[in-house]
């Protein structure tokens, strides 16, 4: 069983073992995420090669040998190397470092997963099969981005907005608790993913005021 845990990577260094397309792929996410990546492979793919041209990563253009992560000292490393020896070796010395190892090819190696996800402000819904089926969980993933459109992104902010305003009313954490169960149903969502963001605003409030609070 595994257990879920969203990492903050901003300025965090993270290590790519290859430079193939799925090396490609996992640089994309780690960028994203404000991570520092290093990708150390003798070739790199055209997306790799531009990407360390505009310096947005470091592409160390040799061979993983044992040592290669030395000095750098990173916080997850990703094994994405076609020999699986290779892997095996650079996820020995990840480990001696401290470090998380992800190898997706080589379950019996690897600590931890990358789900698919979608991103909607601070809403973040992910999917994972465990590697089973990547296909299933790409499929599960596009059904999430039109059920949750854009328009959450709005929703969000103003419901973190709203939130702090709660948190300053009398009667504590059960209160609001009990108050955020009343107020938050399948109607919002529904209104929120028609893009009805005033309406559902709307319902809250409304709901907020029959409950006999006043944030």
């Amino acid at each position: 069983m595994l257990y879920p845990l969203n990492l903050e990577l901003s300025a965090k260094v993270c290590a790519i073992i290859g430079g193939g397309r799925v090396a490609e792929r996992k640089a994309q996410g780690l960028l994203a995420a404000g991570a520092r990546v290093t990708v150390i492979a003798p070739e790199a793919t055209a997306g790799l090669r531009q990407l360390a041209e505009q310096r947005l990563l470091c592409w160390r253009q040799e061979e993983y040998r044992p040592g290669s992560l030395q000095k750098l000292c990173p916080l997850l490393v990703f094994c994405t190397a076609d020999v699986p020896a290779v892997n095996r070796q650079a996820a020995a010395e990840a480990r001696s470092l401290g470090a998380l190892v992800n190898a997706a090819a080589q379950p019996e190696i690897t600590d931890f997963q990358v789900p698919s996800r979608v991103q909607r402000g601070d809403l973040l819904l992910t999917v994972s099969t465990g590697g089973g089926s990547p296909a299933f969980s790409r499929l599960l993933r596009e059904r999430l981005e039109q059920e949750y459109p854009e328009s959450f992104t709005a929703f969000m902010d103003w419901l973190a907005k709203l939130r702090a305003e709660i948190k300053q009313v009398p009667g504590g954490s059960d209160t609001h608790q009990q108050l955020w169960r009343q107020v938050l149903n399948q109607q919002i969502i529904d209104l929120v993913r028609a893009g009805e963001l005033r309406q559902a605003e709307d319902e809250i409030r409304h709901g907020i005021t029959d409950a006999g609070i006043k944030p």
